[in-house]
């Protein structure tokens, strides 16, 4: 515990008070000490601390009233009741009701210290829990869908990178959604409300890129009747985006790089400088060290872009999001075609969760485009899908990777299985000795990452986080 935290001792006997303040003075805590419930409770609406130390008997009011009102604000503080000998039931109640720990008085310093030590970490992993589950559960961002965890660490990226004017390099298959996090990114800078220009290099000719991106004076070649603007004046104090960048002529390269060192550049045709204010970004679906390695991409305008490298998963790296992506699709395109859907069959499900998906969300858009244009009902079944989806796994396949339903079983089949396989209570191992297997397996799998272990276990993280400490103090104190 290296930050200080702030703990509130709520203790009628000053002799007793000054003895915890004494056990705790090498604590790095900010320690307030109140005599009465009243006292607490006009300070707790004001401050909330850390942690709260609540004796149960106070001269206004019990403990339990204290409890109750510190549970009805829901201030996010953990609570030890101290308790004399004899009231333990009345703790393991308070505990029930919202408490998170118990002292017994007499209280030992050592007793005391270790208490305040485990919940304060509690405290920590609490919040870590709370900071890493907000932004765990943004299920949508700036035009993207997915919670997957490939995706958090995307929009964790780009949320640290827009605020600055550094150029941001954006990787990954086509179809994953790189002009969507370029559009992201200016949506969440500082030039929000400024032009953003976007170019694809690799559906401009050659011979025109350089007027796209730069403009031309009249007459500056055959057909250029007027003066034009390009996108480097049409993005001023804007952002401006250079899609597919390692497709871009290598001439033209040298000339991009001194723009984006200087922020001057001159007209085809034209003498004249002109300078303009650019945030730049750029995206490309090939390995730009390779094209760089193959003489086709500049090695210095490589290390120029390469500043914030960000790296878009693909679709088939992002688990659950295929169908979320997919179901949103699906109701979307329902509704301006005037059909029924509104779900998939389970069946469908596994299907699209397992196809590798080359083409990506591009390629999963128009699939869903294409269910909706040429069929109707309510769910889509397997036999609605486009090939090669409808072929790729066999029925035996499919059965095996669905997810198991739950049947009550009855009574005939219960005592059938009984009778028929025995079990013998060796066989049987205790339930929390296979939880605690399951859950460190995962842990290890995860390579020590918890929020991950989560993901794969399917439950709350701050439940990984609790069990793995109480775990670890076992062992600490055996």
């Amino acid at each position: 515990m290296k930050s200080k935290y702030r703990v509130l001792l709520i203790e009628d006997s000053k002799p007793l008070a000054n003895l915890y303040i004494q056990y705790l003075s090498g604590e790095p805590i900010d320690l307030v000490c109140l005599e009465t419930g009243q006292q607490a409770l006009d300070y707790l609406e004001k401050s909330t601390p850390h942690l709260i130390m609540l004796d149960l008997k106070l001269p206004d009011m019990s403990g339990q009233e204290v409890l109750s009102w510190i549970k009805k604000q829901a201030l996010p503080c953990s609570v030890i009741v101290v308790t004399s000998h004899g009231s333990v039931n009345t703790a393991v109640e308070l505990m029930q009701q919202g408490a998170d720990d118990f002292l017994e008085k007499p209280v030992s310093a050592e007793r005391l210290k270790t208490t305040l030590k485990n919940q304060l970490e509690h405290v920590r992993l609490q919040h870590l829990v709370d900071d890493i589950k907000t932004s765990f559960e943004r299920n949508t961002y700036q035009g993207f869908i997915g919670a997957s965890l490939p995706m958090q660490n995307v929009y964790r990226i780009i949320d640290a990178a827009a605020p600055s004017k550094a150029t941001v390099f954006i990787t990954g298959e086509s179809g994953t959604g790189k002009e969507v996090c370029a559009e992201a990114i200016h949506a969440q800078s500082p030039r929000t409300k400024a032009p953003f220009i976007a170019l694809n290099c690799g559906a401009i000719p050659h011979d025109l890129m350089e007027s796209e991106i730069f403009g031309h004076v009249k007459g500056a070649f055959t057909g250029a009747s007027s003066e034009r603007k390009g996108a480097a004046a049409q993005a001023d104090g804007g952002t401006l985006f250079l899609d597919e960048i390692c497709e871009m002529d290598l001439d033209l390269q040298k000339k991009l790089l001194r723009f984006i060192q200087t922020g001057r550049y001159q007209k085809v045709g034209g003498s004249k400088e002109e300078s303009v204010d650019i945030r730049f970004l750029c995206a490309t679906n090939k390995d730009p060290l390779h094209e760089v390695a193959a003489g086709k991409f500049r090695e210095d305008l490589y290390y120029r872009l390469h500043v914030v490298p960000l790296a878009l998963p693909p679709l088939r790296e992002r688990g659950d999001d295929i169908l979320t992506i997919a179901t949103k699709f699906l109701r979307t395109y329902a509704n301006e075609e005037g059909k029924s859907f509104t779900q998939f069959s389970p069946e469908a499900e596994v299907v699209l969760r397992h196809y590798p998906w080359p083409g990506n969300v591009r390629q999963l858009q128009n699939v869903i485009r294409n269910v909706v244009v040429l069929h109707d009902g309510d769910a889509v079944s397997i036999k609605q899908l486009p090939p090669p989806l409808n072929e790729t796994l066999s029925d035996q396949e499919i059965q095996s990777l669905a997810p198991t339903t739950y049947v009550e079983p009855s009574p005939d089949a219960h005592e059938a299985t009984t009778d028929s396989t025995p079990v013998e209570s060796s066989d049987i191992r205790p339930l929390e000795d296979v939880e605690r297997e399951a859950i460190q397996q995962a842990i290890e799998f995860c390579g020590g990452n918890v929020l991950k272990a989560a993901v794969l276990l399917k439950v709350s993280p701050s439940t990984l986080y609790r069990k793995k400490q109480a775990w670890e103090t076992d062992t600490d104190n055996a």
